[in-house]
């Protein structure tokens, strides 16, 4: 695997999911398979849970890493060619990464998208260019339309779920797929496709369940990403006999940005839950407690967010000992 941005980049995702599952069982089975190698993570937005996940998995490979916040603690970043740099900007990209590409490794970026041009946030033309001009293997860790180390997350849960629930089953010749249902939900503000966009490519290209995507007219997702998904507006329907449901906001990629308006309650609760395969519910956090998702369900006995979170660790190490290979 020669970079890290979507689930394209993976020849095998069945393989790279049990990889992760193998490192949560043994995490320092590869400790030295970094040694003497370095990773530089830099952040061009805020994070948490992707930051301390991703030095924690390369830690336990043995890498040195470093963590840079582009907006705080350097100069303001130019991406255009040909650009006359007499505003804001002081750092073409064109002399950052390949500086950068000298110190480290491997490269990881978090970027974010404007939610103001659909095409220049589509093109990913920030990460892009750090690809173009760093010399090294990029991996993200979330780019303007996609974050493959969360979908890769999510599979891994899912999975480990899914085999739990099969193995505990008294029909142990059961083989059906896992009926998955991303829904939207409720927001205070416009946030950006990119989740939503990256599990259904991921849910897509693994191929082994039963997928189905619901929201409010107005709020489709780029076809490119939804192509083997079944759209459902109806949310109660689309609930039914879930074994999980994957809560996430999204602005509007058609009207792109907004938020266009919609009708009745999609904030999950416990009665919505009562119509799926008493569904595990997931979501990638942060998370508006009684906006997106309910106090009962958060605290509840189907959510296994914070189980999913903590295999952020395990993702992100799979994923790197596959660039550092």
């Amino acid at each position: 695997m020669k970079q890290f941005i979507s689930a394209h980049d993976v020849p095998d995702i069945r393989s790279l999911i049990q990889k992760a599952l193998d490192y949560k069982a043994n995490p320092w089975k590869d400790e030295t398979l970094g040694k003497h190698k370095r990773i530089g993570c830099l952040f061009l937005n805020p994070s948490m849970r992707t930051r301390l996940s991703t030095q924690v998995a390369a830690q336990q490979l043995g890498m040195e890493t470093v963590m840079f916040n582009a907006g705080s603690e350097g100069w303001a970043l130019e991406f255009e060619d040909g650009a006359i740099m007499n505003g804001t900007t002081v750092e073409h990209v064109k002399d950052a990464a390949p500086i950068m590409g000298n110190y480290f490794d491997i490269l990881a970026i978090r970027t974010f998208p404007g939610l103001k041009d659909r095409q220049a946030d589509y093109s990913e033309h920030i990460i892009q260019q750090f690809i173009k001009y760093a010399g090294i293997p990029v991996l993200s860790l979330e780019s303007a339309t996609l974050h493959p180390l969360q979908s890769l997350t999510d599979l891994v849960t899912i999975t480990e779920f899914w085999r739990a629930g099969l193995s505990n089953a008294s029909n142990k010749t059961e083989s059906r797929k896992p009926k998955i249902v991303l829904t939207w939900a409720p927001h205070v503000k416009a946030l950006p496709q990119c989740v939503a966009n990256s599990f259904a490519q991921w849910v897509n290209a693994w191929g082994e369940a039963d997928f189905t995507i619901t929201h409010p007219e107005g709020y489709e997702l780029a076809t490119e990403f939804t192509n083997g998904a079944t759209i459902e507006y109806d949310q109660d329907k689309a609930l039914k006999d879930a074994d999980f449901v994957y809560v996430k906001n999204w602005s509007a990629y058609n009207e792109y940005g907004s938020l266009p308006p919609f009708g009745g309650n999609w904030m999950l609760t416990n009665e919505k839950i009562g119509q799926t395969c008493n569904a595990k519910v997931m979501h990638c956090l942060p998370v508006r407690r009684n906006i997106e998702l309910s106090d009962e369900i958060l605290d509840g006995p189907n959510s296994i967010i914070t189980h999913e979170a903590s295999n952020r660790v395990w993702a992100a190490q799979a994923v790197i000992s596959e660039l550092l290979q």
